[in-house]
């Protein structure tokens, strides 16, 4: 089955099927020895190696490891920053800098750069970043929306859904649960100094030697590899796959602002969630109350899509599109290495 990733483009940073399949199984359990990888994929250890060390030297994609917000009691935030064209790329190559930010994108023909961006605490302060803003010359509007509830996003993504891997291969690669130790509902988790330090190396390199993190935490090996299957129990580390931008952006990406009758909500978001073409789904503050991110393959599929998909979700009272044409930053805090 293909997916958004298929096709070669002259910049030759296409994934061939191969390679999809590795991205597929390092989506399900960023942390799968390729042992395990290769048993699922029917190659060798060796083979499922060398991809992987091909992909990650060629910056295609990397594995990084991420922390739930809600889990730890933090807040995220969609900031919106309307300028003028010449000052979009300098605002979102300063935004990208920061550590607070992730997903930057360019939209709306280079008038708007976007970020999700990470408080602490669950106050409802608005981050500092949407303080500063509007003092940064050429800017003109700053709005900011927080996420009550994500319906699709994370640790899952469009490959998810449409990869080239069958459902059993899927099932094969799950991380297996384990009793008594997510505590999904309860209050946040409480890390320490070690914690932080851990997680922290993690969002750089989700694949980091458990050996490399020890010796960087100051823990043994077996209380590194105990604390990393406790917080993926828990809910608040996950992994997820960044792509370089120009495989990214096979197709055409749209961020999509709906506006729901607050009592289908619930049942909007979850039919939204479900839609082939949708790689991010939240309920949001603000006007427009349901928030997604797209992808489809032309402005002809992007217009049966809203005029089909979208058009049928239950309570919709008004939709605003947002064209995506440039991804600054992905799922991580920090921007990726350079370029080899």
């Amino acid at each position: 089955m293909k997916t958004y990733l298929d096709s070669a483009d002259s910049s030759g940073r296409h994934l061939t099927d191969e390679d999809l399949a590795l991205a597929h199984a390092l989506q399900i359990d960023g942390r799968a020895s390729f042992t395990e990888i290769a048993a699922v994929l029917g190659v060798s250890d060796q083979t499922a190696a060398r991809r992987w060390a091909r992909l990650r030297a060629t910056g295609k994609l990397r594995v990084l490891g991420l922390t739930d917000p809600f889990r730890l009691g933090d807040l995220s935030w969609f900031v919106r920053v309307r300028c003028t064209p010449d000052a979009a790329a300098s605002i979102g190559a300063a935004m990208a800098r920061r550590t607070d930010t992730t997903w930057v994108t360019l939209t709306s023909g280079g008038t708007e750069t976007m970020a999700s961006v990470r408080t602490r605490g669950p106050g409802l302060e608005e981050p500092l970043l949407v303080q500063k803003l509007p003092s940064t010359p050429r800017v003109v509007d700053v709005s900011a929306h927080c996420v009550l509830h994500v319906f699709f996003g994370r640790d899952l993504a469009p490959i998810n859904k449409s990869g080239p891997l069958t459902d059993a291969q899927a099932a094969a690669l799950a991380p297996r649960p384990r009793d008594g130790k997510r505590a999904a509902g309860t209050g946040p988790v409480v890390l320490d100094g070690r914690d932080r330090l851990l997680l922290d190396l993690l969002a750089r390199d989700g694949r980091a030697p458990v050996g490399e993190l020890a010796d960087a935490t100051g823990l043994s090996v077996s209380t590194v590899r105990r604390r990393i299957s406790d917080l993926r129990a828990e809910g608040v580390l996950y992994f997820d796959i960044d792509y370089h931008p120009d495989v990214l952006h096979r197709k055409l990406r749209t961020a999509l602002w709906l506006e729901i009758d607050p009592a289908r909500l619930a049942e909007a978001g979850e039919a939204l969630a479900a839609h082939p073409e949708v790689s991010f789904a939240a309920a949001v503050t603000g006007a427009t109350n349901l928030y997604a991110s797209i992808q489809v393959d032309s402005p002809e599929s992007l217009y049966r899509y809203l005029t089909e998909a979208v058009a049928a979700l239950p309570g919709l009272r008004h939709t605003v599109t947002t064209p995506i044409h440039r991804t600054l930053k992905g799922p991580g805090p920090y921007p990726p290495p350079p370029e080899p």
